[in-house]
């Protein structure tokens, strides 16, 4: 196990997952452009690295994200980075798989970050809300356009306009959040990430980009468009190698090619 260390963000290599902590407890882990560009170089890392298979996304001293730090922001400071949308994530995507563990309050940009993720595990006394219309502002990172293609469009729409939160249970049963922990939720995090790493990579891979992007997809070419995301995957050595692993009753030695 290997460790980095920023004052806004924590790095922690565990086997094949790269856990990466947002480090601003005394701010409820309100996000700021350093923050930011810490998930960013994270995300980064994680593309990078061939043994790393997935990241998990979470927040020291027991809160995920409060959302933006209002304070930078009245400072004029972004917690955006170009291209890349609020705290690294909410307009783009790592190829790999993130988990958001959740703790705490995932309030306005927090939640935002959270939908961002491609798997959510989140504690049992947890919090998520899009309150920003309460501070005469709107969810500007996400919550507005992407939560009504994650949980039914007319909730999506309640928790816009009135700023409501909502507890973990009720994001579990709008299929919002995979697995509520009873504990923290990092050792569940880690738990869905083991299942995950031990996977081929490149299969991971596509699959993560086929469930995001087919959304877009027209029954016409949808077929087409994605047999240019699974080619490379049945052809590759990775294949045989399941397929070998499978047959010889042990367990496959991925090489990621």
């Amino acid at each position: 196990m290997s460790d980095t260390q920023t004052a806004e963000v924590l790095t922690e290599v565990d086997g094949n997952v790269l856990i990466v902590t947002i480090n601003r407890p005394e701010a409820k882990n309100a996000m700021n452009k350093a923050a930011a560009e810490g998930i960013s170089a994270a995300m980064d890392r994680l593309d990078a690295e061939d043994d790393l298979r997935c990241a998990i996304l979470t927040g020291a001293g027991g809160t995920f994200c409060s959302g933006m730090d209002l304070k930078g922001f009245l400072r004029g400071e972004s917690p955006s980075i170009p291209g890349r949308g609020f705290g690294g994530l909410s307009q783009w995507t790592p190829k790999k798989p993130v988990i958001a563990a959740v703790d705490g309050y995932a309030l306005a940009g927090g939640m935002e970050l959270a939908l961002s993720c491609d798997l959510i595990v989140a504690s049992a006394a947890s919090k998520f809300g899009i309150p920003e219309a309460k501070r005469g502002l709107a969810a500007a990172a996400g919550g507005l356009i992407k939560l009504p293609r994650q949980i039914p469009p007319r909730i999506a729409m309640e928790l816009a306009l009135t700023g409501d939160f909502i507890t973990a249970q009720r994001a579990y049963e709008l299929g919002f959040i995979n697995q509520i922990s009873e504990g923290p939720s990092l050792a569940a995090a880690k738990a869905l990430a083991a299942r995950v790493a031990e996977n081929g990579p490149l299969a991971l891979i596509a699959s993560k980009a086929i469930v995001r992007d087919s959304h877009e997809w027209t029954e016409a070419d949808m077929w087409d468009k994605q047999a240019a995301y699974i080619a490379p995957v049945f052809t590759s050595s990775d294949a045989r190698e399941g397929a070998a692993a499978f047959a010889e009753k042990r367990k496959p030695n991925w090489q990621g090619k």
